[in-house]
């Protein structure tokens, strides 16, 4: 049956900040306490979500969270009014605070790890979110990321859902992130590459030195049980620590990978030429296997994190040839851009970029593959998805008018004291709700 891969973009949410929490993300350090636009966030992310419906790309749309948590802030101590709690926690630890109103959900390649049924022993589409235990903003979106998932795919016969892993560190898991999948086309079985920065009980394993590995093996092996991948569907290999520690927090920011297709710095892989080995013995598509390998002479890493050249989107048109959806540093970066110049005319299937502005989420730590969650789906599954959260050019209009509506176009560090934000924010998202026929998802619908 034919299958079509659904790009599935986080909405940023209404309290899109900097408050700089993603130790080893060096654009989120860097831009700590800078001023956010939240309204110019979303429209970013919905003119990208747009130019793919435009190619003839299936495309949907996945809500933010609801911020500030604040049944995290009631368990830490703060009591009283929904105000009372606001004010409470900005005068005690305003950082914290920041931490409960962040709109770090809107990169949802790090929501889940999803398995498409030509892989699973059980013919389903798997889905398990990602615990985000190494960063605390990141540890409470867990079990909202499940329900929005279950709302969005809420039919049993051709899906099934997986509770996160164990909250501690033992277990990491950020989700797609650090899974690739090669194939020679999404209805083909295909090679779920899953990439781990160190191992929790295997000490033989290296480690970073620097900032934390937030994949771990055990946790890479445990959602490959949860989704029953078939035994020749599976590889492991370790992402190279030494890059880890120059800001490579998660595998998709040193590599990416479509159909038929890796592109990958020289310097993604612990030893790169043995990993890059087993992917090819391991690979069984009838098509040629494409390894682009890009050279430190030509793309240093402090280049590749600072253009976020691997978090590019690499996506098939309908001509078979591929589009590098790229940020517009890329383009700024002249090493970068002349060696995606060199790419595009070489012999292989990327043939095309296109170039964004996403400097909201950019400056935050994530570009326009961070904005996305792949799932590929056959025919029947694809048609089993809640319609209200596929693209069109009328959701397109509803959400632009919701946005325009309820963001503001300026953040700074003082309007966390302010309990309207929190009224806006779950006014904004109790809308949302409605039009994307989710339910009551959210914790405040439901107390």
């Amino acid at each position: 049956m034919h299958a079509v891969e659904v790009n599935f973009d986080g909405l940023v949410g209404p309290t899109h900040n900097y408050a700089g929490l993603s130790y080893g993300n060096v654009a989120s350090l860097s831009h700590a306490s800078s001023h956010s636009n939240p309204r110019e966030a979303v429209l970013q992310g919905l003119e990208k979500m747009k130019a793919m419906h435009e190619l003839g790309l299936e495309q949907g749309i996945f809500a933010p969270h609801a911020r500030p948590d604040l049944n995290v802030l009631k368990r830490l101590g703060f009591t009283g009014s929904d105000r009372q709690i606001i004010e409470k926690a900005f005068k005690a630890d305003p950082i914290l605070l920041r931490a409960c109103y962040s709109a770090s959900a809107m990169w949802t390649a790090n929501a889940a790890t999803v398995s498409p049924s030509a892989d699973t022993l059980d013919g389903k589409v798997h889905f398990t979110a990602a615990n985000l235990n190494n960063k605390f903003h990141r540890s409470l979106e867990p079990t909202t990321t499940t329900a929005l998932l279950k709302a969005m795919f809420n039919n049993d016969h051709y899906f099934s859902h997986h509770c996160h892993l164990p909250d501690q560190g033992f277990f990491g898991d950020e989700g797609a992130a650090n899974h690739n999948r090669l194939c020679d086309s999404h209805a083909d079985t295909g090679l779920e590459v899953f990439v781990f920065g160190a191992s929790s009980f295997n000490n033989a394993l290296p480690k970073p030195s620097k900032f934390p590995a937030r994949q771990t093996l055990e946790a890479s092996q445990a959602v490959a049980r949860l989704h029953q991948l078939k035994p020749h569907s599976q590889l492991f290999i370790q992402q190279n620590p030494v890059v880890i520690d120059q800001g490579v927090f998660h595998n998709d920011v040193i590599a990416v990978a479509n159909g038929n297709v890796l592109l990958c710095h020289e310097q993604a892989f612990l030893n790169q030429a043995h990993a890059l080995a087993e992917i090819k013995k391991a690979y069984t598509g009838e098509k040629n296997l494409h390894i682009i390998e890009v050279p430190t002479q030509k793309v240093s890493i402090t280049d590749a994190v600072s253009s976020y050249l691997f978090n590019s989107q690499l996506i098939t048109l309908a001509d078979g040839s591929m589009l590098l959806v790229a940020p517009q540093e890329c383009q700024r970066n002249s090493a970068v851009h002349q060696y995606i110049q060199e790419l595009i005319l070489s012999d292989n299937p990327i043939q095309h970029v296109r170039f964004f502005d996403l400097r909201q989420s950019m400056q935050n730590g994530g570009g326009p593959a961070c904005l996305r969650l792949r799932v590929a789906l056959n025919a029947n599954e694809l048609n089993a998805v809640n319609p209200a959260v596929r693209f069109s050019h009328d959701k397109y209009d509803q959400l632009v008018n919701w946005a325009n509506t309820h963001y503001r176009d300026s953040l700074t560090s003082n309007d966390f004291a302010d309990p309207q934000l929190l009224t806006e924010s779950y006014q904004a998202l109790d809308e949302l709700t409605s039009l994307l026929d989710l339910g009551s998802v959210y914790p405040f619908q439901q107390q």
